[in-house]
């Protein structure tokens, strides 16, 4: 459990640097706490950097354990890149180098995925 004055530390976090690297500092000890580190980095980042730069960490780190945390990040990264400066980096950790030969198949299977690879390829037919 994060203790009461590292919460309002978190709290006060400008940009969700702050929150990224607690996750990061504190992996093996702050899985009871990730709902409330990803709620506030979804009130803080308003760019998706570390929504973003969260979700790959998570995935490399244990991508079943942190399985729902990853897939909130990743949807909240999409809505907040809006300039897709960030999404493009998770298509191959997540997907696979040959990601766009399975657009069809992925897209069919992952609701991230195909509103990820709509907004970055918006005038595919996908």
């Amino acid at each position: 459990m994060i203790e009461d004055s590292v919460k309002k530390r978190l709290e006060a976090d400008a940009d969700g640097l702050a929150t990224y690297e607690y996750i990061a500092n504190h992996i093996d000890t702050c899985r009871d706490d990730i709902d409330m580190l990803v709620d506030n980095m979804d009130r803080v980042d308003h760019t998706g950097q570390f929504v973003i730069s969260a979700a790959r960490y998570l995935y490399a780190i244990d991508r079943e354990g942190f399985g729902d945390a990853v897939d909130r990040l990743i949807a909240l990264g999409i809505e907040k890149d809006r300039e897709r400066k960030y999404i493009g980096a998770l298509m191959e950790q997540f997907y696979g180098a040959d990601y766009a030969g399975r657009a069809a198949e992925l897209s069919a299977a992952d609701n991230n995925f195909r509103r990820i690879y709509k907004r970055l390829y918006p005038q595919s037919p996908i």
